[in-house]
């Protein structure tokens, strides 16, 4: 019965384990062939992209488009296939006794699943097959039902630059989302919400399927008494207005000394005359992804006014705060909020900024200690000590000292969360490493000492293992 997504979904990938068996481990050569073909896809087709993403977004910044979702995912491709070959060399390792050999081979796993969220639909797809494609893996791709033109164009163009058992693409509804997560990959990376991560993580496990989990949290930004608050200000919101806040990385709340709250807003406020003299007619200033989505953000704003906060709008004079036929939303500062708000408690994914303040830095510190662990910590502050005091004292995916989100696009640097923000890390050898299996091999010598002393009788051995014991 192939009528079920499941079972559909089944023989797809029994025919891409197949192929991948029957073809043995992939060259350097093919693997970097195929990072190359991943990079020209988005190379040849970039205008058709960037219309399909404009179109699912109501609005979305071609420039925006344009590097995070094709430059710097082509930057990823380029720079494995650079390295592949100097990665996929055995490493050897010490062995105890002469003549026998000892190393770990880099083993492509097989097919790796890869479900990729709307806010990026072509760096969070095309992205991890830097590794999965370094690895020696072929993969199955389950891009967003929420971006449906661009992920109907992937669903086009990928058979027009791959074979059949090398990549494909499944389109479909959360149904077909979760029959996806269900299926025995050899191997399945999620981006998306700690909750769905959850449903995935649930029914990877049928199978006992390894996975990765990019997630997102509520990644905290400390700007300490020492920081210069322009320069922070214009750092954060520059990440929070980036695709309207709509990333896992973004800038989720501030913790900033009580005395600089003025100072802070008044920063804010200039950035913004600078960056974004107006939203609603700007080219530059992506819409909220959906209605409800949209909704979703706006009735944040509503709860925590209801709760107490003071929400002050940082919109260009004479416009609206947001608008629901543009599906844009002007940044917002929420003072005095506190952990009953609903804007708190939810990844916000929007741009929306509470503000905590406090009175000694430690507070600040034991704030973000006792919330679960973000996929990011931004520290803004000069002094050696103190950075080093936040870098140690708090977990979280990565850190970022004087800046937000750098991290990101340093192909050398493991990308992943801790905790609820995610488990497993990739990007560059950290994501060819994900994605292989580190296989030990030992080639024996021909005496086979190692073997010999394992054999009985053990009597004439037990006074070396005695005097060994004893020191």
């Amino acid at each position: 019965m192939l009528n079920t997504p499941h079972a559909s979904l089944q023989a797809q990938l029994t025919t891409m384990k197949t192929a991948h068996l029957q073809a043995g481990p992939a060259s350097a050569e093919l693997r970097k062939d195929r990072l190359l073909r991943a990079a020209t896809l988005i190379t040849e087709n970039h205008k058709a992209i960037n219309d399909a993403l404009n179109r699912d977004f109501g609005h979305r910044s071609e420039y925006q488009s344009m590097i995070v979702d094709m430059a710097t995912t082509v930057t990823m491709l380029r720079h494995s296939a650079e390295q592949v070959s100097e990665w996929m060399k055995p490493e050897r390792v010490d062995a105890p006794f002469a003549g026998m050999q000892a190393w770990i081979e880099q083993q492509p796993l097989g097919v790796v699943g890869i479900i990729s969220p709307w806010n990026f639909p072509i760096n969070l797809a095309f992205g991890p097959l830097a590794g999965v494609f370094a690895a020696g893996n072929t993969a199955m791709l389950k891009p967003s039902e929420l971006t449906p033109f661009t992920s109907a164009l992937l669903a086009d163009l990928v058979p027009q630059y791959f074979a059949e058992n090398e990549l494909q693409v499944v389109l479909g509804d959360a149904e077909v989302g979760l029959a996806f997560s269900g299926l025995p990959f050899d191997h399945l990376i999620f981006t998306g919400s700690t909750t769905v991560g959850k449903h995935v993580m649930r029914a990877a496990a049928e199978n006992l399927v390894p996975v990765t989990l990019e997630l997102g949290g509520k990644s905290p930004v400390f700007i300490d008494t020492d920081a210069d608050m322009a320069q922070a200000m214009a750092k954060t919101l520059t990440i929070k207005t980036f695709n309207a806040g709509q990333i896992c990385l973004s800038p989720d709340y501030l913790l900033v000394p009580q005395q600089s709250v003025e100072t802070l807003v008044e920063a804010a406020r200039d950035f913004m005359q600078r960056s974004f003299p107006t939203v609603q007619a700007n080219p530059d200033y992506t819409a909220i992804i959906s209605p409800r989505h949209f909704a979703r953000l706006v009735a944040l704003l509503d709860d925590a006014r209801s709760k107490g906060a003071t929400v002050i709008s940082l919109a260009p004079e004479g416009e609206a705060d947001f608008d629901a036929a543009t599906r844009k939303i002007a940044p917002h500062l929420v003072l005095e909020v506190n952990d009953s708000m609903l804007i708190m408690q939810e990844e916000i994914f929007g741009p929306l900024l509470p503000v905590v303040t406090f009175s000694q830095s430690e507070e600040a510190l034991a704030w973000i200690n006792a919330h679960p662990r973000p996929l990011a910590a931004y520290y803004f502050g000069n002094n050696a000590a103190s950075q080093a005091t936040f870098i140690t004292n708090t977990t979280s995916g990565a850190v970022v000292i004087n800046d937000v989100m750098t991290h990101a696009a340093i192909d050398g640097l493991p990308f992943g969360g801790v905790g609820a923000s995610g488990m497993g890390a990739y990007h560059g050898i950290h994501g060819f490493r994900r994605f292989s299996h580190q296989k030990p091999v030992v080639v024996q010598n021909v005496d086979g000492e190692s073997n010999l002393r394992l054999r009985a009788p053990y009597q004439d051995k037990t006074a070396s293992i005695v005097a060994f014991l004893q020191g």
